[in-house]
C-alpha cells in the first residue's frame, strides 16, 4: 500500500465528507453526461461489493443500492462529488443469471465508456480478497489493457480474513498484475464493513483526480 500524510489523509476525508448525488443511469453511451468533471470508475465481478464501497467512502447507506440478486447493475451510474469529480459503477460482470446476450450487451457498454471517456482518471477493480484473481477477471483485465486506462486493483471483504492472509493476497496480486501494462503499481486493501483501507482509497481518488477542497 502507498504511503500518504496525515494532511492527505485528513484532505481525503473532508473531501469525502462532501455531499454525494446520483447523478443517472446510462444504458446508451449517448446518454452519458457531459465529460466536464474527472471520474474515476469502479469495476468489478457482480458479487464483489461495488455498492458497499462506494457508500463506505461517501459514508451514505444508500447512494448505490446493492442487491441480494448479484448483476442488477446494467447500466453506468453516476454519483457526483460535490461538484469536484463524479464516481462511476461500472456494470458488473460474471453473471450466472443473464443470457449471452444480455452480458454482451452491458460488457460492450462498459468498453465504450473506458474507450472514450477523455475525463476518466483511472478505473478501481475490485477483486474479493477472500478469493483472489480468478480466470473470470482475465477478461476485464484485458481490456483494461487494451483501453490504456490506467486501472488499480482493490481487495474487498478483507475483515473476512484471518490474520496475515490479507497481505499474502495483496502480495499475490502485485506480483500477476507486474507486468500488465496499464496496471497501477499498487493495491488497497479494504473493508466496508470494518472502514480499513477507506481512509487510504479517499487519498489515493483525491491524489489520482487532483480534486481540491
Amino acid at each position: 500500500m502507498e504511503d500518504f500524510t496525515p494532511e492527505e489523509l485528513e484532505q481525503g476525508r473532508i473531501l469525502f465528507a462532501r455531499p454525494a448525488t446520483f447523478v443517472m443511469g446510462c444504458a446508451k453511451i449517448e446518454q452519458l453526461p457531459e465529460p466536464d468533471l474527472p471520474e474515476v470508475a469502479f469495476a468489478g465481478r457482480s458479487n464483489v461489493g461495488k455498492s458497499s464501497l462506494i457508500n463506505g467512502l461517501v459514508g451514505m447507506h444508500k447512494l448505490a443500492r446493492a442487491s441480494n440478486e448479484p448483476g442488477r447493475t446494467r447500466e453506468v451510474n453516476f454519483f457526483d462529488l460535490d461538484g469536484k469529480m463524479r464516481l462511476v459503477d461500472l456494470p458488473g460482470y460474471g453473471w450466472a443469471k443473464a443470457s449471452k446476450t444480455t452480458v454482451r450487451k452491458f460488457q460492450d457498454l462498459g468498453r465504450d465508456y473506458l474507450r472514450g471517456r477523455v475525463t476518466l482518471k483511472r478505473v478501481y477493480l475490485l477483486i474479493d480478497s477472500r478469493h483472489g484473481l480468478k480466470k473470470v477477471d482475465d477478461e476485464a483485465l484485458d481490456a483494461l489493457d487494451l483501453a490504456a486506462v490506467s486501472y488499480q486493483i482493490i481487495l474487498t471483504k478483507a475483515d473476512k480474513l484471518k490474520k496475515g492472509e490479507a497481505d499474502k493476497v495483496q502480495a499475490e496480486t502485485l506480483k500477476a498484475i507486474a507486468k500488465r501494462p496499464a496496471a497501477y503499481p499498487a493495491v488497497i486493501v479494504t473493508s466496508a464493513e470494518k472502514g480499513d483501507g477507506m481512509p487510504e482509497l479517499r487519498a489515493e481518488i483525491m491524489r489520482t483526480t487532483g480534486a481540491v477542497l
